[in-house]
C-alpha cells in the first residue's frame, strides 16, 4: 500500500521561501518517478516539478529558477524547495508517485502518476 504524506506548507510573504516534504511508504523513491503538482482555486491541476529514477528533473516554466525538486533515497522522501515565492504560487501542493518511464524524459503530465498524497496548502501574500 503506497502512502505519500506531505508536510511543510504554510503562509509566507511574497519573496519568501518554503520547503515541502513528502514521506513515502510502500514505495521506493529512488527507483521511480515522483513529482509535485498544485491546484489553485479556479484553475486546473498543474505539474510543478518532477524527478525520475535517474534523477533527471523537469520544471514548469513559471517555477524554473525558483523551485528545486530533490529526493533523499535513505529517508525515502521527496522535497520541493521554493524560493522567491509569488502570490500566484498560492495553491494546494500534492506529492505524486508513478513508475519510472525508462527511455522517456520526465513528464509533468499527471496521468503518468498513480499515487497521490492529500496535499499541503501554500499561501503567498
Amino acid at each position: 500500500h503506497v502512502q505519500l504524506v506531505e508536510s511543510g506548507g504554510g503562509s509566507v510573504q511574497a519573496g519568501g521561501s518554503l520547503s515541502l516534504s513528502c514521506a513515502a511508504s510502500g514505495y521506493t523513491v529512488s527507483a521511480n518517478s515522483m513529482g509535485w503538482f498544485r491546484l489553485a482555486p479556479g484553475k486546473e491541476r498543474e505539474g510543478v516539478a518532477v524527478i525520475d529514477g535517474a534523477g533527471r528533473t523537469a520544471y514548469a516554466d513559471p517555477v524554473k529558477g525558483r523551485f528545486t525538486i530533490s529526493k533523499d533515497t535513505a529517508e525515502n522522501t521527496l522535497y520541493l524547495q521554493m524560493r522567491s515565492l509569488k502570490p500566484e504560487d498560492t495553491a494546494m501542493y500534492f506529492c505524486a508517485a508513478g513508475p519510472w518511464r525508462v527511455g522517456n524524459p520526465p513528464t509533468l503530465n499527471g496521468r503518468f502518476f498513480s499515487s497521490w498524497g492529500q496535499g499541503t496548502q501554500v499561501t503567498v501574500s
